[in-house]
């Protein structure tokens, strides 16, 4: 029997999980998905501060889409 090169109970280090992540066409929301995969070399410790980062932007980013867009409309505009 050939003795192992490591120790096969420790701890595999951080790898990438190979998830595509399809484009949404919203520049600022596909760079927060390719911010994702800053999570692949990190260990397991390091993720969530990369995932709250991506929840805060992407939060940031649904609601801009209430905001509204152009000048607000002047009330009495439609004077005769």
């Amino acid at each position: 029997m050939e003795p192992y090169d490591s120790d096969p109970y420790e701890a595999a280090g951080p790898a990438p999980l190979g998830v595509v992540r399809t484009p949404t066409g919203r520049p600022a929301v596909d760079a927060l998905l390719d911010r994702l995969g800053d999570a692949d070399h990190l260990t397991a410790d390091g993720h969530l501060d990369v995932y709250e980062d991506v929840h805060r932007g992407l939060r940031a980013e649904l609601t801009s889409l209430d905001a509204p867009q152009g000048p607000a409309p002047r009330p009495y505009d439609n004077r005769s």
